[in-house]
């Protein structure tokens, strides 16, 4: 088989050889070449539109309204002043130079014959045209020559050059409103004074502020339009944003446009969902608690009656431990989902753990709190924060001598760092202790790495349930030069 002609003499022959070097291979060679651009001239990352748009919805609805707008203004003004204003003062100059030119020649005419009628052919010109006249005989011009200040100059000078074919200058007249034109002719020099408003039109002022003010007027009308069609979106993300966090909302109103109406229905439908799983689960949890409780009563009364028989203490123990894990279980799958949140202070949080650590077995461990000054309260469920904090300090007191707390806010964040000086934990295995019921006894200590005494591996899922439950997250990392640097981030 021959060599595919688009692909080279080192293509390969197959059937589709052509389609890939017209279209996969061009489109490869386009961001090859992209990319080799960008690395040997970065300042071609600065011309990227992206980085400079809105970022919010309402801007940018605003953009592409107002863009075609702005756009189709600009190109109706260079037409009209390239096309309209342009015209109109060429034809307004062309007046002006036309009616100078015919009183000139008319000097010129009447002047050698009769002087005496100079003054009256002036006045009648004056009458005629609305322009006033001088005449100076035997007066020159000088070389120099003095413009106008205006911008209209240049097309009466090309005007009166064009009429005139003498020497002539432009300049201005003490009153403002007026404009000298002197020309030479062979017997003197003729002036015209004339009006501004001979040569200039005030029309397109009034067109420039017809067209700003209506233009403004629509920005004004869409943006109260696009305002309106953004806020239902906008206060659909807040509720979906308070019910991530836990926090009580009420019924969202179906307004706005079809598509936010229906998405709105479909949010509170979800809601209903999720809150009537989360109520089932809890009225299911309560009556497995309450079957499970029975029968672990009966055994811790059948092992007292069994007096001093040697197996009675192990069998208490492991009753305590079913107790336990029991216990646990049900705070889990619970999820503290009943209480609501309030502005809480977390520092006498902090501080009511640390004073119970003191208390119990971990009394000789060193407990340090560091609060910045920026730091407030915060919107949370405090029976949860508390049982959350207490299961990350009680894991940590486990395993370290030495414990700092550490809070600070971060932007739109609170900041809660717990660093301990303990064996610390793999990397591997960070994401892996969040699971329930798992158990690290080989990173840290014999015993299991959960922040309660229960032993079951729900510690730390408990404590990120709670955390997630807030809007916020939890993450660990390694602590210099040893130990685990727990870092909760909480939305304000």
């Amino acid at each position: 088989m021959l060599p595919s002609p688009a692909c080279g003499k080192r293509s390969r022959p197959t059937p589709s050889s052509h389609g890939i070097c017209k279209r996969s291979g061009v489109r490869a060679m386009f961001f090859i070449s992209t990319k080799s651009l960008r690395r040997r001239w970065p300042w071609l990352d600065a011309l990227r539109i992206k980085k400079y748009l809105p970022k919010n919805l309402y801007a940018r609805s605003l953009m592409i309204i107002v863009t075609p707008m702005v756009i189709l203004q600009i190109v109706t003004t260079y037409i009209f002043f390239e096309q309209h204003w342009n015209i109109l003062s060429r034809r307004l100059s062309g007046s002006v130079a036309g009616e100078i030119a015919f009183v000139l020649n008319q000097l010129e005419q009447a002047y050698p014959q009769d002087p005496r009628r100079i003054p009256i052919l002036l006045m009648d010109a004056e009458v005629a045209t609305g322009v006033s006249f001088a005449f100076t005989a035997d007066e020159i011009l000088p070389n120099t020559t003095v413009g106008a200040s205006d911008d209209y100059d240049d097309t009466l000078e090309a005007a009166l050059a064009e009429r005139l074919r003498r020497p002539f200058r432009l300049r201005d007249a003490d009153d403002d409103r007026l404009i000298v034109i002197e020309a030479q002719s062979s017997d003197g020099v003729l002036r015209a004074w004339v009006n501004k408003k001979r040569i200039f039109t005030s029309t397109t002022y009034v067109f420039v502020l017809w067209m700003v003010g209506t233009s403004l007027l629509l920005f004004g009308i869409a943006s109260i339009f696009m305002r309106n069609q953004v806020r239902p979106i906008r206060r659909l993300a807040e509720a979906a944003e308070r019910f991530g966090k836990g926090q009580p909302i009420g019924e969202v109103k179906l307004e706005g446009a079809t598509e936010v109406r229906r998405a709105a229905l479909e949010f509170s439908h979800m809601r209903e969902r999720i809150t009537r799983q989360i109520q089932q689960r809890t009225e299911m949890l309560a009556g497995v608690s309450h079957d499970l409780r029975t029968p672990l009563t009966r055994l811790k009364l059948s092992v007292e009656l069994l007096g001093d028989h040697p197996d009675q203490a192990p069998m208490r123990q492991d009753i305590l431990e079913m107790e336990k894990m029991l216990n646990a279980y049900l705070a889990f799958v619970k999820g503290e989902g009943r209480e609501l949140s309030t502005e809480t202070d977390l520092i006498p949080i902090i501080d009511g753990i640390f004073s119970a650590l003191r208390r119990g077995p971990y009394h000789d461990r060193q407990l340090l709190l560091h609060v910045a000054p920026e730091v407030g309260p915060l919107l949370i469920k405090p029976e949860a924060m508390r049982r959350c904090l207490n299961n990350i300090l009680q894991n940590a007191a486990r395993h370290a001598m030495r414990i700092e707390v550490s809070l600070s806010r971060q932007g739109q964040a609170q900041i809660i760092e717990i660093a301990d000086n303990g064996p610390g934990i793999p990397a591997a295995m960070r994401e892996t202790v969040f699971r329930p019921f798992f158990r690290l006894e080989a990173a840290r200590t014999p015993r299991a790495l959960v922040g309660d005494e229960s032993g079951v591996g729900l510690g730390m899922t408990i404590a990120r349930d709670i955390v997630r439950s807030h809007g916020g997250d939890i993450i660990l990392s390694d602590n210099k030069p040893h130990g685990l640097v727990v870092t909760i981030r909480l939305p304000l």
